[in-house]
């Protein structure tokens, strides 16, 4: 998978487009997913320019990983889920909708059947406020 520069989360990280930021370091970016397959699904990027983990430098792989396990006990905390799904996709046969590499934080519950990938936008309002108890978790 070539990496298009024009691509959303490289439009999002050079704030063209918006989006609705959980945390953001030097090296990484955490948003709401817009899509998500459960309450409080959360993507983290690298903000280096790689289309898979193939592609992407072992130290902003690294840092991204930090981020992924901060924000998931995030998440953890302020919903209290049942579970936790950590997932990443390479290429479009893994089900990867955007070449830009990240990391899925899918809150689950017992009671709640997972939402098809990238199928369904959420609303603004309900994403914000999720986005607002995870930054609480965060300390933010």
């Amino acid at each position: 998978m070539n990496y298009d520069p024009n691509n959303i989360f490289a439009r999002i990280l050079r704030s063209e487009l918006p989006c609705i930021k959980v945390s953001e370091t030097a090296h990484t970016l955490a948003f709401m997913d817009v899509m998500p397959q459960s309450d409080g699904h959360v993507l983290v990027i690298p903000r280096e320019a790689a289309s898979t983990i193939h592609d992407v430098s072992d130290a902003a792989l690294a840092e991204c990983m930090r981020e992924v396990k901060r924000v998931a006990a995030a998440v953890r905390d302020a919903l209290q889920p049942d579970g936790m799904l950590i997932a990443q996709f390479n290429g479009e046969a893994a089900g990867q909708t955007v070449p830009h590499i990240h990391f899925h934080i899918i809150p689950r519950w017992h009671d709640a059947p997972l939402k098809q990938h990238a199928r369904v936008r959420a609303d603004d309002a309900t994403l914000e406020a999720q986005a607002e108890r995870i930054r609480g978790a965060l300390g933010h």
